[in-house]
């Protein structure tokens, strides 16, 4: 039995846990895979840093508009009532908490739920944050789409970040291909685990101590008694 699930299915994930009427931006890179799984029959506004409320899913190959683009310079499509707007006021809609939920990519996140995701400090790296850290401090939900595992095998969820900080304690949930976690004060918990992981590989992969979400809930419900 496989213990990772495809990128798509990973996308499809978190489109089923993005609520109806959310306002959504989805990061560079795999994060913008996720528009082409939002439920259909639901409103969620999708928002682009560049200057797009209300984009659609990617285009077929017939009908890409080279004028319109997300921030990764992706073709796009933008939905009936859509709206174009300066980039500044785009920043304004992401530093003034008005967005409900961001994706976005991950080096590493640390159990504190600190986010590494614009450069591995590495020597000659461009530094080009982006707009990340305002979507990470400035949307009310930041989810992290990432594989567990770096190319090294080491671990993204690690104890304390290593890499050069995005956000501090901004995530609430990270989607991996092995499982989700939530961040919670006491760690990592595990929300939900694929293919064969459990609570105990995961921990062994991670190095990290690691809980599950159906054992904290049963833990509080005790300690609320």
């Amino acid at each position: 039995m496989s213990t990772r699930i495809s990128r798509e299915d990973l996308a499809a994930r978190i489109a089923a846990d993005i609520p109806e009427g959310a306002y959504v931006n989805l990061g560079i890179g795999a994060p913008t895979l996720v528009a082409d799984y939002l439920p259909e029959g639901l409103e969620i506004i999708l928002h682009t840093e560049n200057g797009l409320l209300g984009m659609g899913p990617a285009p077929d190959a017939a009908h890409v508009d080279p004028d319109l683009i997300n921030a990764g310079k992706q073709a796009v499509t933008a939905l009936a009532g859509a709206a174009y707007f300066h980039h500044a006021d785009s920043f304004a809609m992401m530093r003034g908490g008005h967005l409900d939920v961001c994706v976005l990519g991950a080096f590493q996140v640390s159990q504190a739920g600190d986010l590494a995701n614009w450069s591995t400090g590495a020597p000659g790296a461009i530094p080009a944050v982006g707009g990340a850290m305002d979507l990470a401090i400035g949307a009310k939900a930041v989810y992290v789409m990432t594989d567990l595992l770096a190319k090294d095998g080491s671990s993204k969820l690690v104890a304390a970040c290593t890499y050069p900080l995005t956000g501090v304690g901004c995530v609430t949930r990270v989607y991996t291909d092995h499982a989700v976690f939530d961040v919670t004060r006491d760690g990592f918990a595990v929300r939900e685990a694929f293919g064969g992981n459990t609570v105990e590989s995961l921990a062994e992969l991670t190095g990290l101590t690691l809980t599950s979400v159906v054992e904290r809930g049963q833990r509080d419900e005790t300690q609320e008694a």
